[in-house]
């Protein structure tokens, strides 16, 4: 029985050890483009965040996605994928995530941070 919750702990222990790993396998210059985009949504106070029926406003979806970075992190290693995996869709409900313009358009989150990204990317 001892040696089985021991070989317990270090299986749970090279999980963890390996998702550390990952999430610090993310480039700097990746992680400086998600932190880009990050930004980019918390300075647009023009538009309202939709997230599984619930408008937010900028600084609470940039505090929202910070979060999901946080907790999800370990399964991305570029700004795309960041947007794809993390910041497009609900990882409970599996809604997209749409943003509501002043005039009341909606686009989704995903097209919506593919453009920031592709603005961000450009050669200046």
């Amino acid at each position: 029985m001892m040696r089985r919750r021991a070989c317990v702990a270090l299986a749970l222990g090279a999980c963890v050890v390996s998702a550390l790993a990952l999430a610090a396998d993310m480039p700097s210059v990746e992680r400086a483009r998600i932190d880009r985009l990050i930004r980019y949504v918390e300075s647009r106070t023009d538009v309202q965040f939709m997230r599984n029926g619930s408008a937010h406003d900028s600084r609470e979806a940039a505090k929202f996605l910070r979060g999901k970075l946080d907790a999800m992190g370990d399964r991305v290693t570029s700004a795309k994928q960041f947007i794809e995996q993390i910041a497009s869709k609900s990882s409970s409900s599996g809604e997209p995530y749409l943003i509501r313009f002043a005039d009341g358009r909606t686009q989704t989150a995903y097209h919506f941070l593919v453009e920031e990204l592709r603005r961000i990317d450009a050669p200046k």
